[in-house]
């Protein structure tokens, strides 16, 4: 069922925080709500009218069920708490104090880096393993590996599911920062299926307000916002009537929306006068030049990508930055500064590499490049616009 699909992509991060408030216990959460999605496969006809209410009435009662044939003190003592919490019809929808909890808990410093993203991206977002695991370019089995080791390890540690105080929030900033920029890319480019989750987009812009809002003072935290509102202001231009991929310099600049640039930019400005930069805030501002005007100023581009490789020495960095490079000085160099990257799995370094070998006129490389990039692409309309372009050279 498609709708049921559409539901499951859009409520699953959020039922899942609601049962984690109610249980105190992830991964009793997410099996309840993964036990009532079960349920609705056998019993939706139709949509009812609040599905994310249902679901999380549904997997409250599924826990009640299998915490009442459980024997243990901490079962019997879960249970009670369950029996006695209201129906939850009123908080689904923006719940953002559980969600901003979930985000929190999953970003404990007692976590690895990989575990704390790669849980929060599957709780929060309801991201599959394989979705995740393209974000990080590892394996499959590595991510499945954290996400089960960081599930068991908040259980036993007793990690609390909270939102910490003053004191402990810079601690686990940097994961938090990186799961909200991690959810809107995954967002705005999806593993699979169409080009753009709009729920994803719209829930990490939601919750970075609210992170913004909790540490206002925090510049990469004002950054991130300002990088996500430009990014989403461009959106609505990036997908053409048919569907199809519309690159930055074939859009339609009059679908994008002029609010959230206003926005973006002001935040930008913010930063500017802390004179703190960080990679957050060098990524806004990149996103500020491309929306200032009627073309991209791409030497200013070019500078602060690199101040940018300066703080992320990345090969992703350094991808972003040869695009740059080709605009200001011409595909020769930005296909030297790419030759040398590794990036294995990321279909967008052979996707790079081909339209550098095609603008100089290398057609029969670029092709090559181009089979390289389709092979890896796993979005239908990516490789539909990669298959396009290989067309016109073929």
């Amino acid at each position: 069922m498609t709708d049921l699909d559409d539901v499951y992509r859009a409520e699953y991060g959020r039922c899942v925080a609601t049962l984690t408030r109610l249980l105190g216990d992830i991964g009793l959460a997410e099996e309840a709500v993964q036990d009532a999605f079960a349920v609705a496969v056998q019993k939706w006809d139709e949509l009812p009218p609040n599905p994310g209410a249902w679901i999380v009435t549904t997997a409250r009662n599924r826990a009640i069920d299998r915490l009442r044939r459980e024997s243990t003190r901490e079962a019997r003592h879960a249970q009670a708490l369950l029996l006695h919490q209201p129906d939850e019809e009123a908080d689904v929808g923006p719940v953002r104090d559980d969600q901003l909890r979930m985000i929190f808990t999953c970003c404990h410093p007692a976590l690895s880096p990989l575990a704390r993203t790669a849980l929060t991206l599957r709780l929060l977002g309801g991201l599959e393993v394989p979705e995740i695991a393209r974000a990080y370019l590892v394996p499959e089995a590595t991510i499945s590996q954290r996400i089960v080791r960081a599930k068991k390890k908040i259980r036993d540690a007793g990690i609390p599911y909270r939102v910490p105080s003053s004191a402990e929030l810079p601690d686990r900033l940097a994961s938090v920062l990186t799961v909200l920029y991690l959810v809107f890319n995954e967002g705005y480019t999806s593993t699979s299926g169409s080009l753009v989750r709009t729920d994803l987009c719209v829930e990490a812009v939601r919750l970075t307000r609210v992170l913004a809002d909790l540490m206002p003072d925090e510049p990469e935290v004002i950054g991130l916002l300002g990088l996500l509102l430009l990014t989403e202001a461009r959106r609505p231009a990036r997908v053409g009537p048919s569907g199809e991929l519309v690159v930055l310099a074939e859009q339609d600049r009059s679908l994008w929306n002029r609010e959230l640039i206003a926005e973006g930019h002001e935040l930008v400005r913010r930063c500017l006068r802390r004179g703190q930069p960080g990679p957050y805030q060098l990524q806004a501002a990149i996103n500020a030049v491309h929306t200032d005007g009627a073309a991209t100023d791409w030497t200013q581009v070019l500078a602060l990508y690199d101040q940018l490789l300066r703080f992320s020495p990345s090969p992703i960095v350094a991808l972003n930055r040869a695009v740059a490079v080709a605009e200001v000085h011409g595909p020769a160099l930005a296909l030297a500064a790419i030759e040398d990257l590794e990036l294995p799995g990321y279909h967008l370094l052979p996707a790079t590499r081909a339209d550098l070998l095609s603008r100089l006129g290398r057609s029969a490389e670029a092709v090559v490049a181009y089979d390289d990039a389709i092979a890896l692409a796993t979005n239908d309309t990516e490789r539909a616009f990669l298959e396009g372009r290989r067309a016109r050279l073929a």
